[in-house]
Order: structure tokens, then sequence, then C-alpha cells
């Protein structure tokens, strides 16, 4: 029997700095970067997932790196949901928002669900792909298969690994707060990874943020040797369909 926390568990597979940067980033300075995602862009993917899924019989909900759960919030206006992070401090602020609402700390490649346990599993704004290995990223989409049912559906909301490749803003600043927050990005020198190094000016702090370039082919791949068949590919929020100029690549996976 192990007994490692998430944490734990994460750095005892992952053994390097992936499992450091994602548990170190994940905090209440992470929500000041990213506060422009609001509540309004949250609804509009839940609307989008409901109208792609319309007909379709869904009781039960994962929202797989569900963060401070404003996607979970979405979603429990439609659907009984559960939220999923590693982020402790991220939970604390999903749970003060909604203390009704069920939230569970757990790493995604461990999920702590009965087999067939929901009828979707979302995975939204770009909460896959943080692992060197891609063995450990194909682990994460078997869990998910094992905790939905025949016919269930996965929907992963990705970068798009070409748009994200020409179109990549090497530097920016902006002021939040006070705080000047300054934004470094690059690809890494293997062409797996975007990288970016956060600086929070005034309290002097850093952080690096790591994902997977992962193609539209590539993640249909991992989908498809995990059970799953692709039933829609969209590229954006407005629900247009997939291109190699979309912002983003949205993909609607039924399990097989």
């Amino acid at each position: 029997m192990n007994n490692a926390s998430p944490n734990q568990a994460a750095k005892q597979r992952a053994g390097s700095e992936e499992a450091d940067w994602f548990e170190e980033w994940f905090g209440e300075d992470y929500l000041r970067i990213y506060q422009h995602r609001d509540e309004t862009e949250a609804e509009h993917v839940v609307e989008l997932i409901a109208r792609v899924l319309d007909g379709s019989d869904i009781r039960s909900v994962l929202d797989l790196g569900c963060g401070a759960g404003r996607h979970s919030r979405a979603l429990c206006e439609r659907w009984w949901t559960v939220g999923l992070d590693l982020s402790a401090a991220l939970l604390r602020i999903a749970r003060r928002e909604m203390p009704s609402d069920p939230y569970v700390r757990a790493d995604m490649r461990e999920l702590p669900f009965a087999p067939r346990s929901f009828d979707l599993v979302v995975n939204l704004f770009t909460s896959f792909g943080y692992f060197e290995d891609d063995r450990e990223n194909e682990r994460v989409l078997v869990c998910v298969a094992a905790t939905l049912r025949e016919g269930g559906t996965l929907v992963i909301d990705f970068l798009n690994a070409s748009e994200v490749r020409t179109d990549l803003v090497p530097y920016d600043e902006r002021v939040e707060n006070g705080i000047t927050i300054e934004q470094t990005r690059t690809i890494s020198p293997d062409d797996r990874f975007v990288e970016k190094t956060i600086r929070l000016r005034e309290p002097g702090k850093e952080y690096f943020e790591r994902v997977r370039l992962l193609t539209a082919k590539d993640l249909q791949q991992m989908l498809e040797s995990a059970g799953f068949a692709i039933v829609r590919r969209i590229g954006d929020y407005g629900g247009a369909e997939w291109s190699e100029h979309s912002p983003r690549t949205i993909l609607f996976a039924r399990r097989r």
C-alpha cells in the first residue's frame, strides 16, 4: 500500500522538474496571472459542450484539472459534477466559492474513482500535456477511459500546437492590481514543449510553465490508443470547425 500524498506520488513517478513546476505554479499567483479568464468565458465553454452533446444522456461529470472551479461551477448548473485537481491552494478557493460542491484532490494519473463512474469528463484550458514522458500523458487518458461508461465522452480543450509555433509571442508585460507581470515564451530546443517564464516584478517571484506541443494528430493517436474515437473537432469557443490556424484544439472523443 502506498501512503504517499498526491504530490509525493507525482514526484515518485516523474522524478523530474515537471512534477515540481506544476505543484509550485498552480496557486493564488496563478489566479492573479489568469484573472482575465473569467466566469463568462467558462460559461461559454460549457454552453458549447452542452450544444455539441445535446441529446446525450449525461448524469455525472468529472472536471479534470478543475483549478479554482470556474468551469465546475458552470457545469454544476447543468449536471452533477465533481472537480479534481492536484493544487490544494486552488481547491481551497473552489470550496470557498461553492462549499456544497464535491472537489477531490488527486493526481490525474491516479484517478480515485470506480470504473464507469462518469458520463462526461472535461479537461479544459490546456490542463493536459504537463509531463515530459508521453507515457505519463497517455496514462491520464487511459485512467479517464476507465472512469467513463461505455459511450461516454471526453472533451479536451487544448492549445493548437501549429498556431503556437507560428504566432508565439516571445515577451509581454502588463500590470494587474499594481503588480507588473512579465511573461517570456520559448519553444524548447527539442521542439517538444512551449515554455513560459512568469515574473511578478514587485514581489520578486518567478514561475515556470511547460506544456507539451501535441498536435491534433498527436492527440488523436493518444486518444485512439486509450480506447477513444474522435467524434468532433472544434477550433474555438464559438464552435467553429478546427483548422491549422484555429486558436484552440477542442476534441470530443467517445469511449469505445
